[in-house]
């Protein structure tokens, strides 16, 4: 019973997967926005990058090895193939360069494990965590795709990052905007994105609101509760005090 429970525990399991490769995975993902930031905001063409080229490629060799472990152990092959379809086309889209940025959804995952317990502390973690990723993959995103453009308003990191900022916020001042294809996706999804991280940060607080009505009103009504019965424990003696002088006239 004891060497089966052992076998058990040693075989490799997709979420034993998970757990072992989830911080490799985010060193990888690390390695690999900072080549592809070097490569886009310094707007080095393929020959001068040809290093940062071949990093980018070789993180997305381990990307596509994690996305076949995790097929090969699933417990339900076909069901968790279904279901991560997503993932499949991201992998399977790598000439889409912006596109690629995808693939830091690794993050979101190690976001997902450290949020903490409490609604608050999730929140929290994912709304800022969320929110600087999100501003920062849409603003190397559109740059990638629009810097070379023609008739491109978005030549520049600064110029994208202040495009990120305003569409993510939906603000959208307009005068900075894509046009490109491949850069109004990125804008529709940094608007999606937008407008989630402004729905939970709405719902957030509403719930802080509601929350600390709550508190305050729970605490008045035992203050009154408290104050009700000392007056009750007061008028008790008082006529304890009075009965007890009746008896004795009476006595005497």
């Amino acid at each position: 019973m004891t060497e089966d429970t052992d076998a058990a525990k040693r075989r490799l399991t997709q979420d034993r997967w998970r757990q072992l490769t989830e911080w490799p995975l985010l060193l990888v993902a690390a390695v690999f926005l900072t080549a592809y930031s070097i490569q886009v905001i310094g707007n080095l063409p393929d020959q001068r990058a040809a290093v940062l080229s071949d990093i980018i490629w070789v993180t997305w060799a381990v990307f596509v090895v994690d996305y076949v472990a995790q097929l090969v152990l699933a417990e339900h092959r076909g069901r968790w193939f279904i279901r991560n379809l997503h993932e499949l086309v991201i992998l399977a889209l790598p000439v889409l360069r912006p596109l690629r940025l995808l693939r830091l959804v690794i993050v979101v995952r190690v976001l997902h494990r450290f949020a903490g317990a409490t609604l608050r502390g999730r929140v929290l973690t994912y709304v800022l965590g969320s929110a600087v990723l999100l501003t920062y993959v849409g603003a190397l995103a559109v740059l990638d795709a629009e810097e070379n453009a023609p008739g491109a308003n978005i030549k520049s990191f600064g110029d994208a990052l202040w495009w990120a900022v305003v569409t993510i916020t939906t603000v959208g001042y307009g005068d900075r905007y894509p046009v490109t294809m491949i850069g109004r996706l990125v804008a529709v999804g940094l608007m999606v994105g937008g407008v989630a991280v402004i729905g939970v940060v709405t719902a957030s607080v509403a719930s802080w609101l509601v929350e600390q009505v709550r508190t305050t009103t729970a605490k008045e009504v035992q203050a009154a509760d408290t104050g009700l019965e000392a007056k009750i424990s007061e008028l008790t003696e008082l006529l304890r005090r009075q009965e007890e002088r009746r008896e004795d006239d009476v006595a005497v």
